[in-house]
């Protein structure tokens, strides 16, 4: 029988998947769960953007633009600018979701080989995407004793090497939640200026800023402007996970040029969900001040309910909705999995991300969980409880 690649062998599992197979198990048995494993909203998507899909009519389903409706990209365009980033429909290139748009940079900056440097832990499937375009990420670890903050800049000089091309960041960050303020952004300016380095910033959770604070985006720097590369989604923006609809926005015409290669490539985006991002774009500006407040309530509800179980360690996430805890016991994985196969609490289990698979470095992040507050408050708080009552009996056994 024919072998696999090597590129196949290599591509890890997802953290945020791999336990599915016990959760299915367990809701035969009758168990509920309650889903803190993975971001999907469970907020109501914009009705009028649903709308703006069925009403479509047309007679003939063709193909965009490889970039993307004009239409789209304009209006687009429009919202980054009210965010003061400075751009046109000219600097936008509509992707497949924010996966796509990641693929596309990564391609279009670096070589096989090449090296990528991303603080950890970080979004899981960032492995996945280095492996297929076969370049390595150097990670470089933040500490949750400091909330996750941006390390220092010592570590990133020390992680720079001669194949070094890029350095990324996800911000608000998935899994950890944490929110970059300008003077960290000003930092990792000054070391891409310095190395000739990419900035590639993932932003899909750039309107779920807690406390009063506002994002503040690597596009707004100036001197970055051959350097910096947004990529987007509308999929937690707007609840519309299933619509994969994303963006890849530069002012770099050498990137832009050779993404919009491979974008023709794959000749368009799909039609159905531009009409739908569109739409979106459409939407009152005061839509996110009752998503926000909802988001603001849900971390309150989980941080609060996690401080009061001994042993947990949560630091207060600043933005998105995910929270990076620490948990008192040795191996969260076979905690994660237990928890799904062995146990229910009133009829009930709860499902999380171990965060073993958030890391490139072996061995870190051993005694966490990544859980994403995409639940209402009343379920957030009979997930905790299940979590305090699991982890008293796993050490208990």
């Amino acid at each position: 029988m024919p072998n696999i690649s090597t590129r196949g062998q290599l591509m890890p599992p997802s953290p945020i998947r791999k336990l599915a197979p016990y959760a299915e198990v367990a809701k035969k048995r009758g168990t509920k769960v309650y889903h803190l494993n993975i971001g999907q909203p469970d907020i109501e998507t914009p009705p009028s953007i649903l709308e703006a899909v069925k009403n479509a009519s047309f007679k003939v389903l063709e193909y965009s633009p490889s970039q993307g409706f004009e239409s789209y990209r304009i209006k687009l365009a429009r919202y980054y600018n009210s965010k003061h980033i400075n751009i046109t429909a000219d600097d936008i290139i509509i992707t497949a979701g924010g996966s796509e748009a990641i693929s596309f940079a990564l391609m279009s900056c670096m070589n096989p080989g090449d090296e990528i440097i991303i603080p950890e832990p970080f979004y899981a499937n960032y492995n996945g995407f280095a492996v297929a375009a076969g370049i390595k990420v150097v990670p470089i670890p933040s500490s949750i004793e400091d909330n996750f903050a941006l390390p220092p800049i010592d570590a990133f000089e020390k992680a720079i090497t001669e194949r070094t091309r890029a350095i990324m960041i996800c911000n608000p960050n998935n899994p950890t939640g944490y929110l970059y303020s300008r003077e960290e952004l000003e930092t990792l300016r000054n070391i891409a200026l310095k190395h000739d380095l990419f900035i590639l910033s993932d932003e899909a959770y750039r309107e779920f800023c807690y406390d009063g604070r506002q994002h503040f985006s690597v596009m707004e720097l100036e001197g970055l402007e051959a350097h910096a590369i947004l990529l987007d989604t509308i999929s937690k923006r707007y609840s519309a996970c299933g619509a994969r609809i994303g963006a890849l926005v530069t002012r770099n015409r050498d990137v832009y040029a050779a993404a919009l290669k491979m974008a023709q490539a794959r000749l368009s985006p799909a039609t159905f969900e531009q009409i739908l991002g569109e739409a979106a774009c459409d939407l009152p500006a005061d839509y996110f001040d009752a998503v926000l407040a909802e988001y603001e309530l849900r971390r309150n509800t989980l941080v609060e309910g996690l401080k009061s179980i001994e042993g947990v360690v949560v630091p207060n996430p600043g933005g998105a909705f995910y929270a990076m805890i620490q948990l008192p016991i040795e191996d969260a994985e076979d905690f994660c999995q237990w928890l799904l196969s062995d146990f229910s609490y009133e009829g009930a289990t709860v499902m999380m991300a171990p965060a073993s698979g958030f890391y490139a470095t072996p061995g870190s992040g051993k005694n966490e969980v990544r859980l994403a507050y995409v639940l209402n408050k009343e379920d957030i708080q009979k997930a905790v409880a299940i979590l305090a009552a699991a982890l008293e009996a796993y050490k208990a056994r």
